[in-house]
């Protein structure tokens, strides 16, 4: 091949990588769809849809939190544990009614995310292992507060659960609104500037005078809020408290959703939307194995090759 040639294969390349990690995640979640209405029996029905938004918003809601902790170069592995351990807070005190409750889950939220933000700002622990750590705590301590699965009847978190609004779930206007909040701080708001700066270059943002370390405190404060959040909502939606099960694997759905999303493990920047779409497509994904008789093991792979693919792109991308 002549060097121009070669200059022109490596120009399509490059374009199609690029392609790929701007609006893969929207073929993708395309793609499923037409598999869906033209392959599995019973997809193409209002309440399949009802079924697979309400599913996805307790995904959605953590893994906007997670984008957050990645767009700095970071990552927040506690996520589940979090979900557990509200879900414990939230049936140990809903005796005092489901506000008071749902306000202890969302502090026992906030109380990890800070000590996470807390090792990784001040004492200068590395994300995955500071998170790391909290996720096997946050979890030890769910289950010393509730060792095993309880129901939870309360008529206020039956109707959050399951009631809608013109048809709309609960659940799925909490998720988008909160997308829509998140989406607004990112673009808009100074912190979302911060944020973005550190997780580009936290010394460069350090000699620039921002706040690094009051931002990656507070990002991660955000993430487990919204981690105890989607706990309770899950909760509410399955009407029982279940520490041990609740909220496992939770970091790799986000995880995965975030990346395949097209926000970037070296940080510096956050799509909100491509998360939504990656949410989307990993419920997707996991509903059209099971509806085809694979066992739900073969969902976690098909995760782990979509995050791979989804690294792939963006780091040969980087290369050029």
């Amino acid at each position: 091949m002549t060097d121009l040639s070669l200059a022109r294969a490596a120009v399509d390349r490059d374009r199609l990588l690029r392609l790929l990690q701007e609006y893969g995640v929207y073929a993708g979640v395309v793609a499923l769809l037409v598999f869906n209405f033209a392959l599995t029996p019973h997809f193409a029905s209002a309440g399949n849809f009802r079924t697979q938004a309400v599913q996805v918003a307790p995904v959605l809601i953590v893994a906007l939190g997670m984008a957050l902790a990645i767009g700095t170069e970071g990552v927040d592995l506690s996520v589940g544990s979090v979900m557990a351990l509200s879900t414990s807070l939230l049936s140990l005190y809903l005796g005092y009614g489901p506000w008071i409750a749902t306000l202890f889950a969302v502090v026992g939220g906030v109380s990890v995310g800070a000590a996470g933000g807390a090792l990784i700002a001040l004492v200068g622990v590395q994300p995955i292992v500071a998170t790391l750590a909290l996720m096997v705590a946050a979890r030890g301590l769910a289950l010393v507060l509730l060792p095993q699965l309880k129901d939870v009847r309360d008529p206020g978190l039956a109707t959050l659960g399951s009631g809608d609004i013109v048809g709309i779930p609960y659940l799925v206007l909490i998720a988008a609104a909160f997308a829509l909040l998140v989406a607004f701080v990112v673009r808009r708001s100074t912190f979302g500037r911060q944020l973005l700066a550190i997780g580009d270059s936290r010394p460069a943002a350090r000699l620039a005078g921002l706040p690094v370390h009051r931002v990656l405190i507070v990002v991660y404060v955000i993430s487990g809020a919204l981690a105890a959040v989607a706990g309770v909502l899950a909760t509410a939606r399955l009407t029982a408290s279940d520490p041990t099960s609740l909220g496992t694997l939770m970091e790799l759905s986000a995880i995965t959703a975030v990346v395949v999303g097209g926000t970037p493990l070296s940080g510096g920047r956050v799509r909100i939307g491509g998360t939504v779409a990656g949410a989307v497509l990993i419920q997707l994904l996991t509903t059209t194995l099971i509806k085809h008789d694979l066992p739900p093991s073969w969902t976690q792979i098909a995760q782990a090759a979509v995050i791979v693919c989804a690294v792939y792109a963006a780091r040969e991308r980087g290369k050029r």
